[in-house]
């Protein structure tokens, strides 16, 4: 069996002074897609900002990739961000800086010089999120749709094997809300562990996934009831 590649084992989850979650328990592999459900301010972000050491653990064990969230130092947190793919719910676009230029800067903070190669990826990842004509327009010339595309397009930038979505659907319309869930599912299938906070239960439904629900500090597997066949 594949060594998981997030695994949280008795985590307590606390903002600033305050207990969110406890006793959180994970294995999630390459290629699941996981939805986290709740209600607003149940935690669901907040379990989030721990996989990308936003928020620290002090208790319990959490393993990422190869990092330990548990001791990682302030030198390795921007090693295992690059490693991730991060999509926030405000998009945070530069909205000065064109969509080429907005994901130019995520590869040159990695290091890549060669414009030919930053050009190469750019095109590539904004044909798979299909918004190669968005090139160069500024982020307030988009819809939020095309605004979410950009943001996941930036996410995939650097071929991440996890993929993190804060609410992708939270200011889109159905239509637009069920292509961003279609692209996500489909990275899923080719191998990409995305995990997702959202409160759009009929996408939940309509791409099949491993359903986590966040309730009275607890994160539980539902999966069963929420496909039950």
């Amino acid at each position: 069996m594949n060594k998981p590649i997030i695994e949280y084992k008795g985590v307590d989850i606390f903002q600033d002074d305050t207990l969110v979650l406890q006793d959180v328990n994970l294995a999630l592999n390459k290629g699941e897609l996981v939805y986290l459900v709740g209600e607003v301010g149940s935690g669901k972000s907040t379990l989030l900002q721990t996989m990308f050491s936003e928020i620290p653990i002090s208790k319990g064990e959490a393993r990422i990739l190869d990092f330990n969230l548990c001791e990682i130092k302030s030198k390795d947190r921007l090693s295992l961000r690059r490693k991730l793919g991060i999509v926030h719910q405000d998009f945070k676009l530069f909205s000065d800086q064109t969509v080429y230029s907005n994901l130019r800067l995520v590869l040159e903070c990695t290091g890549l010089k060669d414009k030919l190669l930053i050009d190469s990826q750019i095109n590539n990842v904004l044909a798979q999120v299909n918004q190669t004509d968005s090139l160069e327009s500024f982020p307030d010339e988009l819809s939020g749709g095309q605004q979410q595309r950009v943001a996941l397009a930036r996410a995939l930038l650097n071929n991440p094997s996890i993929i993190l979505v804060d609410e992708p659907t939270g200011n889109l319309d159905f239509l637009t809300g069920k292509t961003i869930f279609k692209l996500l599912s489909d990275l899923a299938s080719g191998g990409t562990l995305v995990i997702m906070a959202t409160h759009n239960l009929q996408s939940v439904y309509d791409y099949e996934g491993t359903v986590y629900q966040i309730k009275n500090q607890t994160l539980q597997n539902i999966t069963s009831k929420v496909y039950m066949k």
